[in-house]
């Protein structure tokens, strides 16, 4: 790793507006780039998900890789696995509240079955969300550094910790 860049603080991805449309945003992490925008109906373009799109796609991608790598580590035979998460929150003031769905494929005993389910509920955007975060907001300056994405590999090592235990 470049020492500039270890210097330069933790994981980050980096976000600018998008060239077409009012809502489109372009979103740049270390490995790779992806559109977020609202429907055509929202005034969008349907360009990329929404931000809650995203949201939901990390918790439930996150479930799944993390299943999937407690499974290899054990020599499962799992054959598929398949997540679906709904998010519902009536109002801005509401709690959030999100649905995870798994499907899971092979032949697995009743207790691997559990224990993958478990896991899921360990996973770490499913820990992050279950407790709450602190977010800050600070204003940068024109002319400050702002347009570097940092990768540590993070959710991967938090991932591998979940996997831990029975």
């Amino acid at each position: 790793m470049n020492t500039e860049l270890a210097d330069m603080g933790p994981e980050s991805v980096c976000m600018s507006q998008g060239r077409y449309g009012p809502y489109q945003v372009v979103v740049r992490s270390a490995a790779s780039t992806l559109i977020v925008d609202e429907p055509f109906g929202a005034g969008g373009l349907s360009s990329g998900p929404t931000p809650f799109d995203l949201l939901s796609g990390a918790l439930g991608s996150c479930a799944l890789m993390t299943m999937r790598s407690y499974a290899a580590d054990r020599e499962w035979p799992l054959e598929q696995l398949m997540v679906r998460v709904s998010h519902d929150r009536p109002a801005l003031a509401s709690r959030d509240r999100f649905l995870n769905e798994i499907q899971i494929v092979g032949p697995l005993t009743p207790a691997q079955v559990h224990a993958l389910v478990n896991v899921a509920k360990r996973c770490p955007i499913h820990l992050t969300l279950a407790r709450g975060s602190d977010v800050e907001t600070r204003l940068i300056q024109p002319g400050e550094r702002v347009d570097i994405a940092i990768g540590r590999m993070a959710h991967m090592r938090a991932l591998k910790e979940a996997c831990e235990g029975p």
